[in-house]
């Protein structure tokens, strides 16, 4: 079977709707004092009253540049960009990058910078806001079933691609971004709630829309004033969506709360999946039934869209540079002749390894990470002053492409990683994508790092040697990559087309 992938089709920008819709309260909200607070940072824009908001729709359209240019320009220090209702500084280089890493939670916070983005008291929830117990449930119970239970996520890839892009001797025009999503959804949900909701159409497009409304929402809240931001959140879909997929999980959950009633807290047929998992952490007296499926909406949020964009610039450049696919499709080959499909053998794919996290570095998702919010006062070893209630992020893309970081940057290498690994030596597996470092902050860094990236590796791992193993691909304009368009909420890649050839 053969791939063919096309450029992306675009769809309607709702974000500019929201940037409109924000106009109105920008002139009047914008916080003078902390601009005077940070007045000794520098700024990428004009940093004058009613003249930053021409910086705050720069930053919203072409952040990917900016960020660049502040980059290249202070690189090493601190520098600062306007929003609608606030400044963003940014920090740059390996020691403050550090320094933020180790930077404890009473000073500068993760999920209190989640929830000044998103707004999720409004948008997921003060309980989900309050009471993370997923989090850990990821970390740990997630990450080490993924030996036991890959069978299982094999069986789902292979079947769903099967579905999804039908054998056939003809080549065949196949929408890559939504095809892909449905693969990743299934997947993924195959150890999220388990067969057969891991196939029902209503639970599936649920969870794959349910990422850009909470988007959405966070953002049409944050661009209201605060009296407002209620109503704001009821003019999405978010709420319809959340107690749809309640309805759906809710004999599912209370059949395990039935087993577990009558059998004690394990039985020899216990399904082994989140939703186990989630009730078996869930506080004593919560509502089961909102709170775990509030919490499978959560984990898919997080684990769809950004597997699904990442994997998808992987069919690109691999249906651009066909030589590509023969000497990948020779190490699958080779290493599954040996030890078969298991997720033991995916560790010894490096250069399937080497390729996706090329393509994480190369063309990432989003120009920012290691966002924080000030609880308090905080000043950096530079002596850069951070007041409390700022937003301090990292310049994640700038690093992928600084030549000190990785020598000539500017190049997609798909051995990259790999070649690193053999000069360190196999057995280290250092280099491979999971593994954190100041110079890769595609997954954060520290002990707030994506806890869901072992399963995201595993997956997308699977996918692309399952698609080598399978398919031979080629794009419509052969040899050309689509261009990735970018936007402040680093949505740009949310519609891509992709040809297939089957």
């Amino acid at each position: 079977m053969n791939i063919v992938l096309a450029s992306p089709s675009s769809e309607p920008r709702w974000v500019y709707v929201v940037a409109a819709l924000a106009a109105w309260f920008t002139i009047v909200n914008l916080a003078k004092s902390q601009r005077r607070k940070l007045s000794h940072i520098p700024s990428l824009t004009v940093d004058l009253p009613l003249l930053s908001y021409i910086g705050s729709l720069q930053y919203l359209l072409s952040a990917r540049t900016l960020l660049q240019r502040g980059y290249d320009k202070y690189k090493g220090k601190a520098f600062k960009v306007p929003e609608f209702f606030r400044w963003h500084v940014f920090i740059s280089g390996k020691t403050l990058v550090e320094e933020l890493r180790k930077a404890n939670d009473d000073e500068l916070n993760f999920m209190e910078a989640m929830n000044e983005v998103l707004h999720m008291d409004y948008t997921f929830g003060n309980e989900a806001h309050n009471n993370p117990y997923h989090i850990p449930i990821i970390r740990t119970s997630l990450t080490r079933n993924l030996g036991v239970l890959y069978p299982e996520v094999r069986d789902e890839l292979v079947t769903a691609s099967n579905e999804l892009i039908p054998p056939s001797d003809d080549w065949t025009k196949v929408q890559a971004f939504p095809t892909i999503m449905k693969i990743v959804c299934r997947t993924s949900n195959r150890i999220f709630v388990g067969l057969p909701l891991c196939r029902n159409e209503e639970f599936l497009k649920i969870n794959m829309g349910y990422t850009l409304e909470i988007v959405k929402a966070g953002l049409m809240v944050g661009a209201v004033p605060s009296f407002m931001r209620g109503l704001a959140a009821q003019m999405t879909s978010v709420a319809p969506m959340t107690k749809r997929s309640e309805d759906i999980l809710r004999p599912i959950i209370e059949e395990r709360v039935r087993s577990i009633d009558e059998h004690g807290g394990d039985w020899d047929d216990k399904p082994n999946d989140m939703i186990s998992w989630l009730i078996d952490a869930a506080p004593k007296g919560a509502d089961l039934v909102p709170s775990v499926a509030l919490r499978v909406l959560i984990t898919n949020f997080a684990a769809i869209h950004t597997s699904t964009m990442t994997f998808s610039h992987v069919l690109y450049h691999l249906a651009a540079y066909p030589e590509y696919q023969s000497e990948l499709r020779e190490e699958v080959d080779r290493v599954v002749a040996r030890h078969g499909w298991t997720k033991d053998s995916l560790a010894k794919m490096i250069k399937t390894d080497s390729f996706i996290k090329e393509i994480a570095r190369f063309q990432g998702l989003g120009t920012t990470s290691l966002t924080r919010l000030a609880m308090k006062d905080f000043t950096f070893s530079d002596g850069t002053f951070i007041p409390k209630g700022t937003l301090v992020s990292a310049t994640s893309r700038a690093a992928h492409f600084d030549e000190e970081n990785y020598e000539n940057a500017d190049i997609f290498d798909p051995w990259r990683f790999a070649k690193m690994e053999a000069a360190d030596g196999t057995e280290s597996l250092r280099n491979q994508i999971v593994n954190t470092h100041p110079e890769f902050l595609t997954f954060g860094l520290g002990k707030h790092a994506c806890p869901g990236r072992f399963f995201a590796s595993t997956e997308l791992k699977s996918l692309l040697a399952n698609f080598v193993y399978t398919y031979d691909m080629k794009m419509e304009q052969e040899g050309v990559v689509p261009p990735t368009t970018w936007e402040k909420a680093d949505l740009g890649v949310a519609s891509v087309v992709v040809w297939v050839e089957c």
